[in-house]
Parts: C-alpha cells; sequence; structure tokens
C-alpha cells in the first residue's frame, strides 16, 4: 500500500491545497484498465500544494526532505503551484486546480489527498470521464509539439497498449 503511505505523509505535512497528482492516479487508473496484476512503479510522485503567502521561492525543499525521511525510495517531486506560472509563462494560477488546467494532457490534471483517516478528496481539472476511458487528451493551454513529445517519450502506448490518443 505504497499509495496509501504516500498520502498519509502529504497529509501530515498540513500545507494548503496540497495534493498528489499526475501519474499517481493516472497510472494507477490506467493500469486497472488494462486488468495489471500489479500497478506500474511510481517513476516519481508529484506533490502539488498551492501556497501565494509563501515568500521563499525553494520551501518547497524542505517538505522534500520531509518526505524523504518517511520514505526515501520515492522520488518525491514537491513544487508550490502558487509560483509555478512564472516558470511556465502563464498568467498567474488562483488555485492547485487552476495550475493543473494548464498541464500538456488533460488526464494528468488529476490529483488525490487524504482529508482525514481512509477519507480521500479527488480533483480533475477536466473531469475524469475520459481518463476513465483510456483516452490521452491535448491541453490546448500548452503547445501541441509539447503533447506529442510527452506521448512518445513516457511510452504511454506502449505500457498500455489500449490507450487512444484523442484527436
Amino acid at each position: 500500500m505504497v499509495r496509501v503511505k504516500a498520502l498519509n505523509l502529504v497529509a501530515k505535512l498540513a500545507i494548503p491545497q496540497c495534493y498528489i497528482a499526475a501519474g499517481f492516479v493516472r497510472n494507477l487508473v490506467w493500469d486497472a484498465l488494462h486488468n495489471l496484476d500489479s500497478p506500474t512503479p511510481l517513476n516519481d510522485v508529484d506533490v502539488i500544494y498551492f501556497d501565494p503567502e509563501e515568500a521563499n521561492p525553494d520551501a518547497y525543499i524542505k517538505y522534500e526532505s520531509q518526505l524523504v525521511l518517511q520514505m526515501p525510495e520515492l522520488n518525491w517531486q514537491v513544487r508550490n503551484q502558487a509560483i509555478m506560472h512564472g516558470r511556465n509563462g502563464d498568467s498567474s494560477y488562483k488555485s492547485a486546480l487552476d495550475a493543473m488546467s494548464y498541464w500538456p494532457e488533460k488526464e494528468t490534471a488529476i490529483a488525490i489527498r487524504q482529508t482525514a483517516e481512509s477519507q480521500y478528496e479527488c480533483i480533475a481539472a477536466f473531469g475524469v470521464e475520459s481518463l476513465l476511458k483510456g483516452d490521452i487528451t491535448y491541453n490546448p493551454n500548452r503547445p501541441r509539439e509539447v503533447f506529442d513529445d510527452r506521448v512518445k517519450s513516457k511510452g504511454w502506448l506502449v505500457r498500455w497498449p489500449q490507450l487512444s490518443v484523442a484527436p
């Protein structure tokens, strides 16, 4: 139950709008759609949060360090979405959900957090219908070539051959 332990640890950080996002959720859904016996190993664990009051742009490092101490076997990637718009050349994001609406694939824009013991909240910038259908959908908020490169370089269609790239 690696994912449950990871969610428990992230919840203990007690930072605003904090979720585990992207492949942590997406890949598990794709594994289920393909009836895989065991989940695809996690390349990394994307922890997102939204704290516009956080003055130190390197504050995420302390959160990553705390998580690494607890679960060193995971590649933790923690980012404050309140400042990521600058790196991405976007207008200021309004929330973690808004930030996800700029990610290259719509199905990647999904996140989960623990809200209480054995209780979880899932958010998805574009809903979950296309994810549950096995689609990979281009998000027009990003350049098409970024999407195409990611589909190819990530090997998603090799790992999960029943997926389809939506037009």
